[in-house]
């Protein structure tokens, strides 16, 4: 399996070309061969590292986000 970039659009054009690969041996080998089952395990974990990286980039902002909230919620009270 390839080395994981955490570049986004490498990622996905990692992901697009192990579909390609993984749809073109479906339809020369057949959809149950070996090797075309072994492309679609390489897409799952690739797209599973997608998501990963993925879910960490949201999270700070989620974080953020709440963070504000919160001070929003206290400058009113500190004013007083």
């Amino acid at each position: 399996m390839s080395e994981y970039s955490n570049n986004h659009d490498e990622m996905i054009e990692e992901i697009k070309m192990k579909r390609e690969l993984m749809i073109n041996s479906a339809y020369s080998q057949g959809f149950t061969s070996e090797i075309t089952l072994k492309y679609s395990q390489e897409l799952d974990e690739l797209i599973n590292e997608y998501q990963k990286v993925m879910e960490q980039i949201q999270r700070p902002n989620d974080d953020i986000k709440f963070a504000l909230k919160q001070m929003i919620m206290i400058w009113p009270k500190v004013l007083v």
